[in-house]
């Protein structure tokens, strides 16, 4: 029988899960999984916050259809290169993953919606699943676990969600290379600094230059770094 209470937190489905994603770090379900059994309150907290916002007010009341927009690739190829947009696309290629693919991931990793929940959740856990990879371009975090790990850290410090922070925590601890671990704390220093991102209409931004949502965001400069990817950990594993 499915928990009533969206926000129970179940230790054990988090750890199952992270054992899993250990196991098979290309398995994103599994992040969303770890994500959804320790979110707690968390999400009400978030929402608070989004309500003190006005452009996290207008987000609430407008429901921006955000993946809609990110689904049409048509129109955002037709942006100048350059933009927001069009290196969002850049990146997709270069990973080789699309925006439906990440939806399909927490469709999998997540309980169904809870009859009688506030819908406000709802919204915003898919708005931050929809521009996670937004995110992704604006910091220069690659899809490589170094780059997914400190996207995380720089999410942590934005959302304080436990189960980005034990995600976060676990490759801290597993990093033991010193140039690992200060990419994965810079990133939570970025995310620190930043401007608050869940509050972003990332719809406003999508056809401005990057190097300029940088600088309105304040998620300074990429940082430079070697990416470590599946392969390579799966044959250090062997």
């Amino acid at each position: 029988m499915a928990d009533s209470d969206p926000t129970s937190i179940r230790f054990s489905d988090a750890f199952r899960a992270l054992r899993a994603l250990l196991d098979n770090p290309d398995d994103t379900a599994q992040v969303f999984r770890i994500i959804d059994a320790l979110s707690g309150r968390n999400g009400e907290r978030t929402i608070g916050r989004l309500r003190r916002s006005r452009t996290g007010k207008e987000l609430l009341r407008e429901r921006p259809d955000l993946l809609s927009i990110l689904l049409d690739r048509s129109a955002l190829e037709k942006l100048p290169n350059g933009t927001l947009g069009r290196e969002y696309l850049r990146f997709l290629d270069s990973e080789g993953i699309t925006a439906e693919g990440l939806r399909q991931a927490s469709i999998e990793g997540h309980r169904d919606v809870i009859e009688g929940a506030d819908p406000d959740l709802y919204f915003l856990r898919d708005r931050l699943r929809d521009t996670h990879d937004l995110w992704h371009t604006v910091t220069g975090y690659k899809g490589d676990l170094l780059g997914e790990a400190s996207l995380l850290a720089f999410s942590f410090a934005q959302t304080w969600n436990p189960g980005v922070g034990l995600i976060v925590m676990t490759a801290l601890l597993r990093g033991r290379e010193p140039n690992v671990r200060k990419l994965i704390l810079g990133g939570f220093s970025r995310g620190v600094r930043s401007a608050w991102l869940p509050a972003v209409k990332w719809e406003d931004l999508l056809a401005r230059p990057l190097d300029d949502v940088r600088r309105l965001l304040r998620v300074g400069p990429p940082v430079a770094y070697a990416p470590f990817r599946v392969a390579e950990y799966r044959q250090q594993a062997a």
